[in-house]
């Protein structure tokens, strides 16, 4: 079982050191200590156990340390900065794991644009493939001029694969670079290095390895902040669960297994008592609401990806008190500023994204006991389909944060991708905020799917969660990802979408995994025999 819960005290492959207002990360691979068997992960290559600690770390600088205003990425290994994705795991690993891989790494790679600190690659010796998309994901990238330092993504040429991890995107839409160059560069096994670099624009800055100091405290400088930095910072404790044959049990949310019919239950309980004041929700820190439950979504959808493969359909239901819900959620819009409330709904925003990506069936379940508010009225929203109870009792009320709080990777809320092309609706759900919504008022605003009364209700979700389970997961997998993101395209979307897209499908493919594929003789000194056809 790949277990995704870490802390720095079980870090084997990066370390987290901490100044005034800046961080430095430090890569240094164990090249023995892998999450799979049958490879070594040389010259700081890395595996997904080692972009598990690198998103473990991104969390604690947001929430553990907010004073921080820059953080300098960089190699513990002398003459290399990261070699990218390990060879010997693609080659081995099942398509599955190659292909989740990649979403964690991806989305890794976003939380770290989307945080508040500057980030600053420093690439002493070479940035191969994803060590490249590691510094690309950085604000900024320093290349060190001394003669062994390139960039370079040579995926295609040596690999038969694309950069998994955005950075033929990011080389057109975050840097840039002409169309006709890109091409060049992707094509390259060497890279391109010092001025060349520089000229265009896969580096910002390029320094003598005598200047390098001197450089990185101006960068550094000027990003200090003077006014006071936010915090004192929380601790993250480790996430407590237990687990069963059938069950998963957090503090705030259950997930109850069926296997038979591939579906999981998500239980999540709402907000028991109100903070009274931001002060007292910051010295609640990990064990808050608004933060245990966010960290316990985001580890279970985790865990399903990588070790319940089968199971493909999420039932998310809600349980508590509507009104203190509704309460909570103002109370954080009223808040809204304090760094620990902002922290904490990005944190919901990141486990909301995570849940837009992920490859199973979403339903959800709304009666008279749920407690569908702010951001557990997003699931709903996320959901490929809706069930609300036609009881007359109500279950889910509509908050100023499901307006500007959570946008998806499209850059729009939920609701207005929902409404996508109909502003008008949109606009029409101004006046119920804040009021309690019934199947009847839910259903006329297009909020919910289907609105069963109670002698059709447990007939109506069996037959949708069994008609489900009927068709072909890989269809429907297909069908979800084109359906949930309707709208404009961002550089995030791109990656999720065509990237990964095309990756999967030369993941498939006899010229990279096949037995005369190019992952499979990279190192043997055999040439990689290429079906020529082009599909």
């Amino acid at each position: 079982m790949i277990d995704l819960r870490t802390n720095p005290d079980r870090y084997h492959h990066w370390t987290l050191k901490l100044g005034d207002q800046s961080a430095e990360l430090i890569l240094d691979v164990d090249e023995h200590e892998t999450i799979g068997t049958g490879y070594q992960l040389k010259m700081n290559s890395y595996d997904l156990g080692v972009d598990i600690e690198l998103a473990d770390a991104l969390e604690r600088l947001r929430l553990s340390y907010p004073q921080i205003t820059t953080v300098l990425v960089r190699s513990g290994k002398d003459r290399v900065f990261c070699a990218g994705a390990n060879i010997g795991m693609l080659a081995g690993a099942t398509h599955q794991h190659k292909v989740n891989f990649c979403k964690f790494t991806n989305e890794t790679r976003l939380f770290m644009e989307g945080a508040p600190a500057h980030f600053i690659a420093v690439v002493e010796g070479t940035a191969a493939g994803g060590g490249y998309e590691l510094a690309l994901s950085c604000d900024t990238i320093v290349l060190v001029d001394d003669g062994s330092a390139s960039v370079s993504l040579p995926e295609v040429a040596l690999l038969a694969v694309l950069p998994g991890t955005g950075g033929l995107t990011r080389l057109t839409d975050k840097r840039h670079l002409r169309r006709d160059r890109a091409d060049y560069f992707c094509t390259l096994e060497e890279g391109i290095s010092g001025q060349r670099a520089l000229n265009w624009q896969l580096v910002d800055h390029l320094v003598p390895r005598s200047g390098l100091d001197r450089l990185l405290d101006e960068l550094v400088t000027s990003r200090k902040r003077t006014d006071p930095p936010p915090g004192p910072g929380i601790t993250l404790n480790d996430i407590d669960r237990e687990l069963t044959d059938d069950t998963i049990r957090y503090g705030h949310l259950q997930a109850d297994i069926d296997r038979n019919n591939g579906v999981v239950a998500i239980e999540i309980l709402g907000p028991t008592e109100l903070p009274a004041s931001s002060a007292e929700l910051l010295a609640q820190g990990d064990a808050s609401w608004l933060i245990a439950t966010a960290r316990e979504l985001n580890d279970l959808l985790c865990h399903l990806r990588f070790n319940e493969a089968t199971v493909g359909t999420l039932l998310i239901k809600s349980r508590g008190d509507l009104a203190l819900a509704q309460r909570y959620c103002e109370l954080l819009l009223q808040w809204s500023g304090e760094w620990i409330v902002d922290e904490g709904l990005a944190l919901w925003q990141r486990t909301l994204a995570r849940l837009d990506l992920t490859s199973r069936s979403i339903m959800s379940s709304i009666d008279g006991d749920s407690c569908f508010a702010g951001p557990l009225a997003e699931l709903i929203f996320a959901s490929d389909r809706s069930y609300f109870l036609d009881n007359g009792e109500t279950g889910l009320v509509l908050n100023h944060l499901n307006f500007e709080a959570f946008p998806m990777m499209n850059g729009l809320s939920r609701l207005a991708t929902r409404f996508w092309g109909h502003p008008e609706q949109l606009r029409a759900l101004e006046p119920l905020i804040n009021q309690p919504l019934d199947a009847n008022a839910a259903q006329d605003k297009g909020l919910v799917t289907f609105t069963p009364d109670a002698y059709d209700w447990e007939d109506e979700l069996r037959l949708a969660l069994d008609g489900r389970n009927a068709f072909s997961p890989d269809a429907l997998t297909a069908m979800e990802a084109n359906l949930r993101f309707a709208g404009p395209e961002s550089m995030a979307t791109k990656i999720f979408g065509r990237l990964s897209a095309w990756q999967n499908w030369v993941f498939n493919r006899p010229n990279a995994v096949g037995p005369e594929g190019a992952l499979q003789r990279y190192g043997t000194g055999l040439t990689t025999n290429f079906q020529r056809e082009r599909i």
